[in-house]
């Protein structure tokens, strides 16, 4: 289905509603065991740029944020529970911050609330380094095989490093610079500390991309956080690890029903 120029799918009915935002490499696969095995009405969106929803003119993280808003307009759908990976993570604090009424509640799954340090030459070489294989001729697919088991932990199963990769080809190298140059933009630090919503952070212990410990700090910072750690995950936390996952988000979002 699309609305407001975003792709989605929808699954379960009842309770209160939940969009699953995913991460760089991903799509609306990449929430599969939550859209499985959670109760509610679920939603799984494809970011601007995956699947049939379009590529924002402008990737900024508040044009996310707006085209997000937009999106439930367009579905009348008053306040929404937000659960995001990684970059999915930081356009659900960007619009718990810049459309607080919009949002019941976030959950912040291998996710920070800035990227990198405050140096710019951490974001240059990040950049660099991604952005070089395919300016070197390589497809996105080519780097989904070699990446995918770099940042997962040693608990992750081969259908879930499979999946992801799958989900990673499919993602159109204009869609992947894009955000990638979008990502290095992210600094909502000093803004945690006023999200009053109550929020759930999920973190991997083997995660280098979000570690755990940066994370562990976030929650502390926030008025109304609770945190948890899955031992043996990476990045891919919810993929890693969906029957720990889901536990967790069941008995997070049993509260607030």
């Amino acid at each position: 289905m699309k609305d407001a120029g975003l792709d989605y799918v929808t699954a379960g009915s009842g309770g209160i509603p939940v969009a699953f935002l995913h991460g760089i490499g991903g799509n609306t696969d990449s929430f599969q065991p939550q859209l499985d095995g959670l109760n509610g009405t679920l939603y799984g969106l494809n970011l601007p740029g995956y699947g049939q929803s379009v590529l924002l003119t402008e990737l900024t993280f508040p044009n996310l944020a707006a085209s997000l808003v937009q999106w439930l307009d367009a579905l009348q759908i008053e306040k929404v529970h937000l659960c995001g990976q990684s970059i999915g993570g930081m356009i659900a604090i960007e619009t718990a911050c810049l459309y607080p009424e919009r949002v019941g509640s976030l959950v912040l799954i291998a996710t920070t609330s800035a990227f990198g340090g405050r140096d710019d030459s951490f974001k240059d070489a990040f950049l660099a380094a991604r952005l070089a294989p395919l300016d070197a001729g390589k497809t996105l697919a080519e780097l989904a095989t070699e990446f995918v088991p770099e940042i997962v932990g040693t608990i992750a199963q081969p259908d879930a490093i499979a999946s992801a990769t799958g989900s990673m080809a499919t993602v159109p190298e204009a869609t992947y610079r894009a955000v990638l140059q979008c990502l290095v933009t992210f600094d909502r630090r000093d803004d945690i500390a006023k999200i009053a919503v109550p929020t759930c952070l999920i973190a991997g212990a083997e995660d280098q991309n979000a570690p755990a410990k940066t994370m562990a700090r976030m929650a502390e910072k926030m008025p109304d956080a609770e945190y948890h750690e899955i031992a043996g995950a990476g990045h891919l936390v919810n993929l890693e690890a969906p029957v720990e996952t889901n536990r967790i988000l069941s008995t997070f979002y049993g509260r607030l029903s």
